[in-house]
């Protein structure tokens, strides 16, 4: 099946897809040089591979789908690429911290929103898209949970592979499609240790899987942070990193994340700073401090090492 949408504003497809990206040999998600993005999912209706195309002459994109989930995919695809993103919103909230900085006379505020409004600018096709799919983006989120990406991204490339099933259609070779949650259930002990996750993550997955039906009717991002933050296993910050991508809350900021303070209170301030500076920091942008940290992410503007990178343990050795 076939959707051709045009957006009402810059939409940059491969920027606002990355979100959904669990490291660089993902198998639900693949980019081509040209700019195509694949994209694998599991709807209510089954499993679903989604090719994303643009078309800058004619300001469209098409999305491409195969799979029992093809139409309720392509129907929400608007939804997936931000098109409920009120990015207005967050333009008159900047115009309005400016002229309160210059009210205050407070420079190292006013430095900071000009920043900002420089990378909204540089960075005009950003959105916060939402999948709708709440456990689909609740597996690798705590797979991720306080260790290193790559050690977060071997786990997830050999669950899918053992246990996902194979992209629909033409999909590049090795694509899966995450597995339905009562399949999480039945994973046993010994082939989460293969995948490197250990028992405390194993177990809040295979939990959170048992009420997989109550997180998908959550009506609003508000009602889905309690209902996750209810299950053992998921705090402040895997929830907000589930809401992110579900629901495109561009409020849910990542509380609790290893590099995130730093990043925003040096690329604000030009020092490091903990999650409470970092909150006080992001005060002024309220609705959109999720927004902001995506930005000063693509800032590059990163603190100095103060030393080797984090190892990534392997767990199958223990």
């Amino acid at each position: 099946m076939e959707r051709r949408w045009r957006p009402d504003g810059p939409v940059d497809v491969r920027l606002v897809l990355a979100a959904h990206r669990r490291g660089s040999g993902d198998p639900a998600w693949r980019a081509t040089p040209d700019g195509t993005v694949w994209r694998t999912s599991r709807t209510p209706e089954g499993p679903v591979t989604l090719r994303v195309t643009v078309s800058a002459a004619e300001r469209t994109v098409t999305g491409t789908a195969w799979g029992p989930g093809a139409g309720r995919t392509l129907e929400e695809l608007p939804a997936l690429l931000g098109a409920a993103d009120d990015v207005s919103g967050f333009e008159g909230l900047l115009g309005a911290f400016r002229h309160r900085a210059e009210a205050s006379q407070a420079p190292a505020a006013g430095q900071a929103g000009i920043l900002v409004r420089e990378l909204a600018k540089r960075y005009g096709g950003l959105r916060i898209g939402r999948t709708g799919r709440v456990f689909e983006a609740l597996v690798p989120a705590v797979l991720e949970q306080k260790v290193v990406g790559r050690e977060a991204w071997r786990a997830w490339r050999w669950l899918l592979g053992r246990y996902g099933d194979a992209a629909p259609g033409p999909a590049p070779d090795g694509m899966r499609v995450t597995p339905a949650p009562e399949v999480w259930r039945r994973v046993p002990s010994w082939d989460w240790h293969r995948a490197g996750a250990e028992a405390v993550r194993a177990r809040t997955i295979v939990n959170a899987a048992r009420y997989a039906d109550r997180l998908e009717a959550a009506a609003t991002s508000a009602e889905a942070d309690r209902l996750l933050r209810a299950l053992p296993g998921i705090g402040v910050w895997t929830s907000a990193e589930i809401r992110q991508r579900s629901y495109g809350d561009a409020d849910a900021v990542s509380v609790g994340d290893y590099h995130l303070p730093s990043l925003v209170g040096w690329a604000l301030t030009g020092e490091r700073t903990d999650d409470a500076g970092m909150l006080r920091l992001l005060a002024p942008y309220l609705g959109h401090r999720h927004r902001v940290t995506r930005l000063l992410e693509l800032s590059g503007r990163r603190p100095p090492a103060r030393g080797p990178r984090m190892p990534a343990r392997d767990y199958r050795a223990f």
